[in-house]
């Protein structure tokens, strides 16, 4: 899906890529992360936000809840991690990285609530009365006020298979007449998810009737003086939508595959952000007219199509690749036609590398040629090496 894009706009990473596998500094299933430009696409954003007056939480899952970049992201000023799941709140925890964002889109569990409150996130997502409660009890314990945000749903708005749960408009006045007296928590915020997402037919980033959903809840909330600091409306951010964020009253933006370029935006355009991620593998055999390369790295959204095999980017050659069937595990990748046995594989695909088995390497120095490895963590930001 990037990969041509790569190749074009960071030729640097790629060459770093071969380099690092040929010298058997990293092992094949290995995402290379180029950890100068991911700083400069972040700083970029944060720059245009800055502009705008939207707050940036930024999304770690993707790149692995790498600790490296999210300490660098934090000395940067985002205001803190936006943690998908109570797994990935507890992982920044113990590596020292602030909570933003917490509850969306999964739900923190009662037994995790006391070390999730006690570290003090800006805000939480819930879904029902029953999780505000759960927080309300864990915040009188704590003597703390927890701010906490409604995640909101209406017919017609864009929602994930297993990402369902929120409160109906038409049942929204009634729930937060519940909630607001519970103690020691805040109604702060109102968010739903996908706010904005590329449209390949308009080659443009555009608002879901989920932006709509959110301002209508905006409104009732106002209605019973209930005043919303926070409207998140996340997806699709990175530089190029930050106007339009601002432009439907949000304050605050979630990057993730803005951070790496890898958004479906930047497969189209050659935008503010440059790829900053790539996949490398190597050929295990051959079998008939195919060949296969290592996997573990495999994300079902993908859109996976090309490969470079070689030994090096000018002596490599892109090779079509199948996409592993659903009810596969991914132990290989079919590259469409026999190669050296061996050889390096390097792939550019929009992945969640939380979801997956791979190595993550994160390298300095690839712009100026003298790459260095920082750091080799597994998928979920643990330190190999």
């Amino acid at each position: 899906m990037f990969l041509e894009k790569t190749i074009e706009r960071n030729p640097n990473l790629i060459k770093t890529a071969f380099h690092l596998h040929k010298k058997g500094l990293i092992s094949p299933d290995t995402y290379v992360l180029d950890y100068d430009m991911i700083l400069e696409n972040a700083l970029m954003m944060k720059k245009e936000a800055d502009k705008y007056g939207v707050k940036l939480y930024f999304m770690g899952k993707q790149i692995g809840r790498n600790p490296l970049i999210s300490k660098a992201l934090i000395d940067m000023g985002f205001e803190g991690a936006v943690a998908v799941d109570y797994k990935d709140a507890k992982r920044h925890i113990e590596n020292g990285i602030k909570l933003g964002h917490v509850g969306h889109l999964v739900q923190i569990p009662r037994a995790d609530m006391e070390i999730i409150l006690s570290s003090r996130p800006e805000t939480i997502s819930i879904y029902s009365i029953e999780k505000a409660k759960e927080i309300s009890e864990v915040a009188v314990k704590l003597g703390i006020i927890q701010n906490i945000t409604l995640r909101v749903i209406a017919k017609g708005d864009m929602l994930y298979p297993a990402q369902y749960g929120g409160f109906y408009l038409e049942e929204l006045e009634d729930a937060v007449n519940s909630i607001k007296n519970l103690p020691n928590i805040n109604i702060y915020g109102l968010t739903s998810f996908p706010c904005f997402l590329y449209d390949d037919k308009d080659k443009r980033i555009k608002e879901t009737h989920n932006v709509e959903t959110v301002l209508k809840a905006k409104e009732i909330l106002k209605n019973i003086d209930i005043n919303i600091e926070q409207l998140n409306l996340p997806s699709a951010s990175c530089t190029e939508s930050i106007k339009l964020i601002k432009s439907f009253g949000g304050t605050h933006a979630e990057p993730g595959h803005g951070i790496t370029g890898t958004t479906p935006y930047h497969s189209d355009y050659d935008s503010f952000e440059k790829p900053a991620m790539v996949y490398v593998s190597e050929v295990s055999h051959n079998l008939n007219s195919e060949s296969y390369c290592y996997g573990g790295g495999y994300y079902r959204r993908s859109n996976l199509k090309k490969a470079l095999v070689g030994n090096s980017l000018e002596d490599s050659k892109l090779v079509n690749v199948q996409e592993p069937s659903l009810e596969s595990i991914d132990y290989y990748f079919t590259l469409e036609e026999n190669t050296k046995v061996s050889d390096t594989v390097i792939m550019a695909f929009r992945t969640q590398i939380f979801v997956t088995r791979s190595d993550v390497a994160i390298v300095k120095g690839i712009s100026t040629g003298n790459p260095e490895i920082i750091g080799i963590y597994d998928s979920q930001g643990v330190k190999i090496k």
